[in-house]
């Protein structure tokens, strides 16, 4: 487990979390230009100066995004969020990482092309990096000091090197979400801000023996994210880490805590990929999945839901922050315009945008204008509640697997199928996917990434 000191300094200095970081609908690559005008710049010590607009940038500037790739949410980052920018932006978002790597690694190998902007994952950038591909934005980031950026996602954006190569964008994560009528069926004494795992089990109990049906619900249907549940929150919240305590007696544990808490859970979870429409249904009445994942439900109703952190365990309360950044490739044609437009999405009126039409919360740590619509209020409230808890956890997204993301999620879906749904014996299950989880790592070549401890070359597995 990491010390304490360091989990506070990262802890005190992340802004409220959300996101939409694998969004609902199809993939949508089809570019469309956002001419705008206006804005704002920051001045000399890098604060926001209200009302100055500078010159607009020579020629187009074309971003690629990993994120926003649903024809919708292209089309809320260009009307919402683009639309002051005082030049022209040929914004083109794909779903699929690898639609993103696809049109990225072309440009990269050619050394040229239209690409100008990058907003991506930390996980897509740090490949990146390692190739030498990504320019330092050092002085932007000093010039954008006055913001109120996040100290400790600045470091991130340094990929390990003492260049800035991306400016953090905004951010994500995950929590859970109750209909008010699952309350009174809380265990006696918990408290639904600092719940633990053991207490959820057992309140998915006590609403199966007072209705009759199992109401819990997570997103295990092939589009759920239900891989992201072990990776970031039961593995590190019941071991400490993930890779490298991956088949521990802990993890038994913690297998053994979710083949019990499967007998309160709707058994439709399996075909369930967005929790947001079976809350809304009243099929499940507690779940655990993505901001962007359960915003609809607030949204539609939001006086009869409740939005809560995710509960913590023996190790800590564990949840995924995920981080996007901006970032300007060797190559790109217009390297001033895409600075400008890095100044522009940083400014707290588009990060307040964003946050409004897009559930992707800010990376600043000041107060934004403008109010916010109640169901991201509710989001926002859970998300301070689970950052700010004195044994917070953070557990990053995997970091260079590369073309090994598949694989590697698909070990935790195996282990989960086996051990949940074909009732396997966890301490028999997890020596057998611990060593396919080490054959994807070396596959890959990847490092540990926190909160597994650092260590030279490829991570091994603990078992």
């Amino acid at each position: 487990m990491p010390s304490q000191p360091i989990t506070r300094r990262l802890l005190a200095l992340v802004a409220v979390l959300a996101l939409l970081v694998a969004a609902c609908g199809d993939a949508g690559g089809t570019a469309t230009t956002a001419p705008a005008t206006g804005g704002t710049s920051p001045g000399p010590d890098g604060s926001p100066i209200e009302g100055a607009s500078p010159a607009p940038p020579s020629g187009p500037i074309t971003m690629l995004s990993s994120q926003f790739g649903p024809v919708e949410e292209q089309e809320k980052v260009r009307s919402d969020v683009l639309a002051n920018f005082s030049g022209e932006v040929e914004f083109v978002a794909f779903a699929e990482s690898a639609q993103f790597q696809d049109r990225l690694q072309a440009e990269a190998q050619a050394g040229s092309g239209d690409i100008s902007v990058l907003g991506a994952l930390h996980g897509d950038l740090a490949p990146l990096a390692a190739d030498g591909h990504l320019s330092d934005l050092s002085d932007l980031a000093e010039e954008l000091s006055g913001l109120g950026i996040s100290e400790e996602y600045l470091e991130l954006g340094k990929l390990g090197t003492d260049q800035q190569l991306y400016i953090p964008w905004a951010q994500a994560t995950y929590i859970m979400v109750a209909r008010n009528e699952a309350l009174e069926h809380l265990p006696d004494g918990a408290d639904i801000n600092d719940l633990t795992w053991e207490q959820l089990t057992e309140w998915g109990a006590n609403i199966t023996e007072a209705t009759g049906d199992r109401r819990l619900g997570f997103p295990a249907g092939e589009d759920g994210l239900l891989h992201r549940l072990f990776q970031g929150h039961t593995y590190p919240a019941f071991t400490g880490a993930l890779n490298t305590t991956f088949g521990t007696p802990a993890a038994v544990e913690m297998w053994t805590w979710m083949k019990e808490t499967w007998q309160y859970t709707n058994p439709q979870s399996t075909t369930y990929g967005f929790m947001q429409e079976p809350l809304q249904s009243g099929e499940v009445w507690v779940a655990w999945d993505h901001v962007a994942r359960l915003i609809n439900a607030l949204e539609a109703d939001p006086e009869s839901f409740t939005a809560f952190p995710v509960p913590e365990g023996p190790e800590g309360r564990a949840f995924m922050p995920v981080l996007a950044g901006l970032s300007i490739p060797t190559w790109a044609p217009n390297p001033e315009g895409a600075r400008e437009l890095i100044r522009y999405l940083l400014q707290p009126e588009q990060q307040s945008a964003t946050l409004a039409s897009l559930a992707f919360f800010p990376v600043l740590t000041g107060e934004l204008p403008g109010d916010l619509p109640p169901a991201v209020q509710a989001e926002q409230e859970a998300v301070a509640a689970q950052i700010g808890s004195d044994n917070a956890l953070p557990a990053l997204l995997p970091v260079g697997l590369g073309d090994q993301n598949g694989a590697y999620n698909q070990v935790f879906k195996d282990a989960f199928q086996q051990i949940v749904i074909e009732n396997g014996d966890p301490a028999t299950v997890l020596p057998t996917q611990a060593t396919a989880l080490q054959g994807v790592l070396d596959t890959a070549g990847a490092a540990c990434w926190f909160p597994d401890p650092e260590g030279e070359g490829t991570c091994q597995v603990g078992q």
